[in-house]
């Protein structure tokens, strides 16, 4: 080879090697999120698509989030395992799925007759709830940041009317969490699965009532095909979030500014989820209602009483006779909602009652 063709070659070569370096000059990545949500889940399901979008938008490519649904790569109830074996680098669910881990989890999804979707944000975001999340998750090597609310959610579809407490004894009932030990209480049989399953469930007979979150997601799934009434409120999920889990080596070797954009859409994906929630969920109900003869109730006074105290049994179970992970988490919740349901009861509430009383729309 001549001298001419030498530098020619090189020059062609050095060209090559420079088209592709941006992929690893820039720490170009792609992380894999595996969901616990239906493809296209109105509310969850498109809300981990969008913080998955979110994020890679944010970062400019450098981050790439592909998303899994159920099932895609690993059944929905072991996308948080996925993430600690290494399968996956992300996933989008609620922390009290995995109560089995520590029944500390609990507390950042929804707990009986607790906090709002405000409240919740608040003692995670400025009252000591996300270092103590962190130490939870960290001896699994995770990280958990919210990325949704649901809202106060729907009771629970039931095939026949209540008409008091002793209606709820023997039904065989789909609730997870904690929520689930409060039913129990009131004599359910309960028991948890996936969103996909609820529906096949309730029209074989192996469950006799359900709930999942409300009009938005219920329609969605058909519960109102085999069951017609519809009861509210869901005592036991005053407000259910949602949690983005990542691989904490993972996330912390990233460099400092893609840590901020994961952090910070997940942040803003509560907002948006909340939002999706309060804008959808009464365009749904009127859909159930008219369209496919759904009757609404309020539960009796008996079952919220008796709901109340079985939740506070649950609650002081917790906090007196766990592990010392969960006593600090426990206390941290039930110290900050002592604080947090001043604000709700004497401004929030007041207001909520006034509009209804005297606004005329």
């Amino acid at each position: 080879m001549d001298r001419r063709s030498f530098i020619r070659t090189g020059a062609l070569g050095a060209t090559a090697t420079a088209l592709a370096a941006p992929a690893v000059a820039q720490g170009n990545t792609t992380w894999r999120m595996v969901t616990t949500w239906p493809k296209n889940f109105p509310g969850l399901g498109v809300g981990a698509q969008r913080l998955a979008d979110r994020i890679t938008a944010a970062s400019g490519g450098r981050l790439t989030v592909q998303v899994y649904s159920a099932g895609e790569m690993v059944p929905p109830l072991q996308s948080l395992d996925a993430v600690i074996d290494g399968t996956a680098e992300m996933s989008h669910g609620a922390a009290y799925y995995w109560q089995n881990k520590s029944a500390a989890l609990s507390f950042f999804t929804g707990v009986p007759y607790g906090m709002t979707t405000q409240e919740l944000g608040a003692w995670v975001r400025f009252m000591g709830g996300q270092e103590i999340w962190d130490e939870v998750y960290d001896q699994f090597g995770v990280q958990g940041f919210l990325s949704g609310n649901t809202g106060t959610q729907a009771g629970g579809w039931f095939k026949n009317e209540l008409t008091g407490v002793e209606d709820i004894n023997g039904l065989r009932f789909r609730t997870p969490g904690l929520g689930g030990q409060v039913w129990e209480k009131l004599g359910a049989t309960v028991t948890n699965m996936a969103a996909g399953e609820i529906f096949q469930a309730l029209q074989s007979g192996t469950l006799d009532t359900a709930e999942f979150v409300g009009p938005y997601n219920d329609l969605a799934l058909g519960f109102y095909q085999v069951c017609k009434n519809y009861y509210f409120p869901s005592f036991v999920e005053p407000g259910l979030a949602t949690e983005l889990v990542v691989d904490k080596a993972k996330y912390q070797a990233l460099p400092e500014d893609l840590q901020a954009i994961v952090r910070d859409c997940s942040q803003a994906e509560y907002d948006m989820v909340a939002a999706d929630f309060v804008a959808n969920d009464p365009r749904a109900l009127q859909t159930l209602v008219n369209d496919h003869g759904v009757m609404v109730h309020q539960f009796p006074d008996s079952i919220l009483e008796a709901g109340a105290k079985a939740s506070m049994e649950v609650l002081t179970d917790l906090r007196d006779n766990g592990d010392a992970m969960v006593k600090k988490t426990a206390e941290s919740f039930v110290e900050s909602l002592k604080i947090l349901r001043t604000r709700t009861q004497e401004i929030d509430a007041p207001f909520v009652q006034a509009r209804e009383k005297y606004l005329t729309l």
